[in-house]
């Protein structure tokens, strides 16, 4: 499952991390592969997509597949907006462009449903922008370690 991608990925998702908010979302020390190991295996979810005109998910750690029930390779297939019911993805829209705006918020709260139709509310998730080595956009990622299942 690792590969130069993923490795590649999770370091713009570590990096970009740092630059919005000055803080690790985990420690930073080890090779590629262990740190795309570690942020996999995280007990928090992880999300991200890329910049198509329908953004399709391009990461989810364990706890994001699992909250989702996906496996990775559904998962990295889903246009991200289906991750919210259709009455919820205005708002979802909104929080988007706002990260888009600000590089990153910390504070969002909204309801997301998983493949088979559970619903859950988090809670106190963290967007940011994805910005390559060149500091060019490249995605959005998201990050929550509370929810409730509705």
């Amino acid at each position: 499952m690792i590969t130069p991608f993923l490795n590649d990925h999770v370091a713009c998702l570590l990096r970009s991390f740092r630059h919005w908010t000055g803080r690790d979302l985990l420690p930073t020390d080890g090779s590629p592969e262990e740190l795309s190991r570690r942020l996999f295996r995280q007990p928090f979810v992880v999300i991200s997509h890329g910049t198509e005109e329908d953004p399709i998910l391009n990461y989810g750690n364990e706890a994001a597949l699992s909250l989702w029930e996906m496996s990775w390779e559904e998962f990295t297939k889903t246009p991200s907006r289906l991750t919210a019911e259709p009455m919820n993805r205005e708002e979802r829209a909104k929080l988007l462009a706002e990260v888009a705006k600000k590089g990153f918020i910390d504070d969002y709260r909204g309801v997301r449903i998983s493949k088979t139709g559970r619903r859950f509310r988090i809670d106190k998730a963290i967007g940011w922008n994805l910005i390559d080595e060149y500091g060019q956009y490249c995605g959005q990622a998201a990050t929550f370690d509370r929810w409730t299942y509705l």
